[in-house]
């Protein structure tokens, strides 16, 4: 009587869909550029952007950096979406350079409103300068491991969407949505509602949470939580004090 073997069945990793993947992260830049639109189109965009009403050149220069930031997001998954890799690539160098310029026009930003005395959602200048100055950390942090695992698809791109809603905080500072003003920690709900979508599609996808969502979101939400009470702290303010 002869008997058979069974050979074990190797599962293999589940692998997403790259035509969802393409929609996924090609909508994700159109929604966050609808958010930036909703809470600077009064301020500056509207205004006429090199004509629009700011500080000064300082800031100006800071705006077209941002911009040119999501400007780029845009081209950078037309790119992808139309299969032009090496021209992403190389466009991607580009896009790193202009995050260092950021980083460093978004400091200097921060301190310039420091020294204005400038303290929006009800904070005092002091305290409201951890919000931009943790935000662009954020985002350098984000950006630098990015750029690290740019031949990582499932990384680069989850961690490139993460980086820019980290620095989302201005435009929905500037919603005109009244309970946002009333009560600004609930904008925080607004940059977790991005997040989340980044996670629902992770399980959508994957089947299961990326790594990379995982940390990279986990990192943004402790920075939020953490910052306003970390801003109100006697060696916060001795620090900036310093820095003053």
């Amino acid at each position: 009587m002869s008997t058979m073997a069974a050979s074990p069945t190797v599962a293999r990793p589940y692998r997403p869909n790259r035509t969802g993947d393409r929609i996924f992260f090609s909508l994700m830049p159109v929604l966050m550029w609808a958010a930036v639109l909703f809470g600077f189109t009064r301020t500056y965009f509207g205004a006429g952007m090199v004509m629009a009403p700011l500080p000064n050149l300082l800031i100006h220069f800071h705006g077209a950096a941002f911009t040119l930031w999501m400007v780029l997001l845009v081209v950078q998954t037309a790119l992808i979406s139309t299969h032009h890799v090496k021209w992403h690539m190389k466009l991607g160098v580009a896009g790193f350079c202009l995050s260092v310029a950021m980083v460093v026009l978004g400091l200097l930003a921060a301190v310039d409103a420091l020294r204005r005395g400038s303290g929006p959602l009800g904070l005092d200048p002091v305290t409201f300068f951890v919000i931009p100055t943790t935000a662009i950390l954020q985002f350098s942090v984000l950006v630098f491991f990015a750029y690290r695992l740019r031949r990582v698809a499932e990384a680069h791109k989850r961690l490139i969407t993460i980086a820019t809603i980290a620095i989302m905080d201005a435009a929905v500072g500037r919603w005109p949505v009244a309970i946002l003003q009333q009560h600004p920690p609930m904008q925080d709900l607004v940059i977790l509602a991005f997040l989340l979508l980044v996670v629902f599609y992770d399980l959508f996808s994957l089947h299961r949470l990326s790594k990379y969502t995982m940390w990279a979101s986990l990192f943004v939400v402790v920075v939020h939580l953490g910052r306003v009470p970390l801003g109100k702290t006697g060696p916060w303010h001795a620090v900036v004090q310093h820095l003053l």
